[in-house]
């Protein structure tokens, strides 16, 4: 089930949208730079950057800090936010943003909205961190903080129609399904696979890694709860 668009105009440039798109595409390109493939030439400097600049668990929670650690662990919380680990990492998550970060932008406005998006991530990254704090695997991605946008879409437009692309098998389709049946089927996955995750590691079956569904979960509902904080009380915009 992949969204393509929505039926809900906007009433603004989604100018935030825009520059979060463009921050998080010329990161990726550094990073290309550096040699994406951890096994080419370049994938010393890019594994090093990843560690330098990415978020690991253990670090923000001070079980493997070192003196002098630089980037900040806590610095790391918003530049993971803008580090991606592939083309469709990040082509997922941008395609998300644009689908249904302009809308939640127009509500909110766009000083808010870009605040409410970096508290999306950050409590993202904390419900990573306390459930998976002894972790070394760096982690990357804007997902978080895109899952606390798609928390407030699912409350702001429940019933909004998204053109989504449904491939079931060698069925495929170009279907109108309302915004509340594929946000709720997105944060379903996610919570069945954080549910298996923390099952596994429970179980000793070694360190969780690959993605981050716990900062999903975490941003999706910290993003449900944050849209009551920052919705502009009267109309206006900032």
């Amino acid at each position: 089930m992949i969204p393509l668009k929505d039926d809900v105009p906007n009433r603004s440039v989604p100018v935030i949208t825009l520059l979060l798109i463009a921050l998080n595409v010329l990161a990726f390109f550094y990073q290309a730079s550096l040699g994406l493939d951890t096994r080419g030439p370049g994938a010393g400097a890019a594994e090093g950057f990843i560690m330098e600049f990415g978020l690991v668990p253990c670090r923000l929670a001070g079980s493997c800090a070192a003196p002098g650690d630089f980037p900040s662990p806590v610095l790391t919380i918003f530049t993971s936010m803008f580090m991606h680990g592939g083309l469709f990492h990040i082509g997922g998550n941008m395609l998300y943003l644009w689908i249904f970060g302009d809308n939640v932008e127009d509500t909110l406005g766009h000083g808010r909205f870009f605040l409410f998006y970096l508290a999306s991530g950050v409590a993202a990254a904390v419900a990573q961190v306390m459930l998976n704090s002894e972790s070394r695997v760096p982690m990357v991605g804007a997902s978080g903080a895109i899952s606390g946008v798609l928390g407030a879409y699912l409350l702001l437009f429940p019933y909004a129609r998204v053109l989504t692309l449904l491939i079931i098998g060698f069925f495929i389709k170009f279907v109108h399904i309302p915004a509340m049946i594929v946000l709720g089927f997105w944060i379903v996955v996610q919570l069945l696979n954080g549910f298996i995750t923390f099952s596994a590691h429970s179980l000793g079956r070694g360190e969780s890694g690959g993605v981050a569904w716990f900062a999903h979960i975490g941003g999706f509902l910290a993003g449900m709860l944050l849209l009551f904080l920052f919705r502009p009380r009267r109309s206006g915009r900032l």
